[in-house]
């Protein structure tokens, strides 16, 4: 699947792809070069008018909206790839024979709940760190 297949999918709200779109736009290295530009061109062209009185507003109104609008097409993108990490370890976990089911609801657990499986998960790692025999084999093939 291609970058563009990825924020072209239909299912998306409007605002999701609007914001992949620019979280698109802004990953590629041309973006940094882009407003690197845009601001030596905006330096030289003050230095040219004399830096009237209203330039710097200018700046700050241009500079303070495109970090808002990053700030949210950042947080979106990422909100969207940790939810999809965690649908793959919930389907990961769920095809583990072994695998304790507890950990696929983990996100909306208690605080003590949380608690009571990190010591519990203490505990396994200081019993399996006190074994001096080596971890099972494992055959992939099998």
């Amino acid at each position: 699947m291609t970058r563009k297949d990825r924020t072209s999918v239909p299912d998306k709200r409007w605002s999701s792809r609007v914001l992949h779109h620019i979280g698109t736009v802004s990953e590629h290295a041309a973006a940094g070069l882009v407003a690197g530009s845009a601001l030596v061109v905006w330096v030289a062209v003050g230095i040219a008018a004399g830096f009237p009185p209203w330039w710097e507003n200018v700046l700050y109104i241009a500079s303070s909206s495109v970090t808002v609008v990053m700030v949210f097409a950042i947080q979106h993108t990422q909100a969207r790839q940790q939810s999809v990490t965690q649908r793959k370890l919930d389907e990961l976990l769920r095809a583990q024979p072994t695998a304790d089911d507890r950990l696929i609801a983990l996100e909306g657990a208690s605080d003590d709940e949380l608690e009571a499986l990190t010591d519990l998960s203490q505990e396994t790692r200081k019993r399996a760190l006190e074994t001096d025999a080596p971890p099972p084999a494992v055959n992939p093939l099998t």
